[in-house]
C-alpha cells in the first residue's frame, strides 16, 4: 500500500496518483482564477495556510517535477495574452501559474502544512478504494497483467531456444568459444532478472489477505468516541490480552482503556477519535504520559489515533516509551498486524 511517507519520498508514487486532484476540494475550496483552470503562487500559499515564500522554495527544489505537472512562469507576449485572455488587471512582469495538478503535487510535497497533511490522508484513502474494490463487469483477460505475461513469454524463449542455440554453438565452435560463453551468461543473467521481476510482479498485484476491507478507516472515522475505545479493546482481546477493561466517563484519570498482555504486562490505552487533518500534538503525549506513568505504573502505554501525530510528539513518545499508534499503524493493526510491543 502507497503510505505517507512513501508518497513524500518518491516523485514516481507522487506522479502515478496525480489525476486525482478531486481529493483538493474534499479537503477545502481551492479559488481559482478566472480561467478556472489555474492558480497563482498566493493563491496556492493560502489555500495551504503557508507563506509565499514557503512555496517558492518548494518550486526551487522540486522546479522539474512541477514542471511536468503543468507549473509554469509567463512572460512577455505569452503573459500578455494571458492577461488579455483572462481578464487578470496586472503590472507584473512574470506570473507563475498552477493547474490542478500541480498542486495537488505541492500537496504530496509540503511537509509542514496541515492542509497538504488532509490531502494526503484523502489521497491516500481513495486511492486504496479504488486499488482494493472490484472493478464491474471486467474485461476478460488473464489472472497476470500485461507485464507479468511479456516476462513468462521472454523468459520462455530465453530458457528454451536462445540459452541452447548458446549450447550447440559453444560444442562446435572452437575459434569463438570464450566470447560465446561470455555471451551465454549474459542471456543467463537477464533471464534470471526477468525470473525475479516475474516473482516481484506476482507479489505486489496478489492480494494480501492481512488487508483491512475498503473504507475500515471510513468505519472508525464514522464511530463515535465510546464505540472506537470499544474498537480497540477488541483488537487487544484479538491480540491475546487479557482483563481488557473500557474505562470511560469523567473519572478514567486520563485513560480510556486497562488490560494486561499475554505475558502479564500492565497495559494504559488513551484513545483519540480525531479527524484525519489534525494531529496529536507533544502536550497531549506529556498529559498522556504522566498518566499512564506516575497514575497507573504501566509497563505498556498505548497512543491510539485516527490521525497523524506531529514530529514533536513522536519524538516525546519515542522517548518516553509511549508507542503512538497513528492513522497508518492503526489500519494495519485492524487489518490483523500485530502491534510489537504487545508480542
Amino acid at each position: 500500500m502507497i503510505n505517507e511517507t512513501a508518497l513524500l519520498e518518491s516523485p514516481t508514487l507522487r506522479g502515478s496518483v496525480l489525476a486525482r486532484t478531486d481529493v483538493l476540494d474534499r479537503v477545502k475550496t481551492l479559488s481559482l482564477l478566472p480561467d478556472e483552470m489555474h492558480v497563482t503562487t498566493a493563491m496556492v500559499a493560502s489555500y495551504f495556510s503557508v507563506t509565499v515564500e514557503v512555496i517558492r522554495a518548494l518550486v526551487h527544489d522540486h522546479r522539474a517535477e512541477l514542471e511536468a505537472s503543468g507549473y509554469r512562469v509567463l512572460t512577455g507576449t505569452e503573459l500578455s495574452d494571458f492577461k488579455q485572455l483572462s481578464g487578470i488587471q496586472s503590472r507584473t512582469r512574470s506570473l507563475a501559474l498552477f493547474p490542478r495538478r500541480a498542486v495537488l503535487n505541492i500537496a504530496m510535497l509540503l511537509r509542514d502544512s496541515e492542509v497538504a497533511r488532509q490531502v494526503r490522508v484523502y489521497l491516500l484513502d481513495t486511492e486504496y478504494r479504488a486499488r482494493t474494490q472490484p472493478v464491474e463487469n471486467p474485461t476478460p483477460m488473464d489472472a497476470a497483467s500485461l507485464d507479468a505475461r511479456i516476462d513468462q513469454r521472454i523468459t520462455h524463449v530465453l530458457g528454451t531456444t536462445v540459452v541452447p542455440l548458446f549450447n550447440a554453438l559453444i560444442e562446435t565452435s572452437g575459434e569463438h568459444r570464450r566470447e560465446l560463453i561470455a555471451l551465454r551468461a549474459g542471456v543467463q543473467r537477464i533471464e534470471k532478472r526477468l525470473r525475479q521481476h516475474h516473482t516481484r510482479l506476482q507479489r505486489l498485484e496478489s492480494p494480501k489477505e492481512n488487508r483491512p476491507l475498503a473504507g475500515v478507516m471510513a468505519a472508525m472515522d464514522a464511530m463515535n468516541g465510546r464505540e472506537f475505545e470499544e474498537h480497540v479493546a477488541e483488537l487487544l482481546r484479538r491480540d491475546g490480552c487479557t482483563d481488557v477493561v473500557v474505562q470511560g466517563g469523567g473519572r478514567d484519570r486520563g485513560i480510556d482503556i486497562t488490560a494486561l498482555t499475554a505475558d502479564g504486562r500492565r497495559i494504559v490505552v488513551q484513545c483519540k477519535r480525531f479527524a484525519p487533518h489534525l494531529s496529536i500534538t507533544s502536550p497531549e503525549i506529556q498529559k498522556f504520559l504522566g498518566a499512564a506513568k506516575v497514575l497507573h505504573d504501566s509497563e505498556v502505554a498505548l497512543f491510539v489515533a485516527t490521525c497523524p501525530f506531529t514530529r514533536d510528539a513522536l519524538n516525546i513518545a519515542a522517548e518516553s516509551g509511549i508507542t503512538a499508534v497513528h492513522r497508518g499503524l492503526l489500519e494495519e493493526w485492524s487489518a490483523g498486524a500485530a502491534l510489537t510491543v504487545l508480542e
